[in-house]
């Protein structure tokens, strides 16, 4: 299920759910994602807001489709370069990174996507 128009749209998408892995958002969570915001939507005027809403969205998702919705919208996006893609997987670092430690549950977090962007890169060479 592909619920992303674009492709920035579904990296904060990712932003969030990195930040919720561990079921918190840490306040140095949410900085680090407006900072990276700022780049992916510099047209933007109001960051706060767009995360806001991203956020609400999330948490409105049955979290059972979360990883089937990353999975199909990676594959949805296939025209997306694999430089961009692990590019994603870095922020990510960053953000299960931000408070200062990283909980077992990111961590498996930050696995399933880094495998998730190796299968699609599998597929693409077949």
């Amino acid at each position: 299920m592909v619920i992303h128009n674009n492709f920035q749209d579904f990296v904060l998408f990712l932003y969030v759910h990195m930040a919720l892995a561990d079921n918190y958002l840490h306040s140095s969570e949410e900085e680090v994602i407006l900072d990276k915001m700022k780049k992916l939507f510099s047209a933007e005027t109001d960051m706060k807001k767009k995360f806001d809403e991203a956020f609400i969205h999330y948490q409105s998702l049955d979290h059972k489709t979360i990883m089937d919705i990353i999975k199909a919208t990676f594959k949805h996006f296939d025209q997306v370069k694999f430089t961009q893609k692990y590019k994603v997987y870095t922020d990510m670092y960053d953000v299960v990174n931000a408070d200062g430690k990283v909980e077992e549950s990111e961590k498996i977090a930050l696995e399933a996507l880094k495998e998730i962007i190796d299968i699609n890169v599998e597929a693409k060479k077949a």
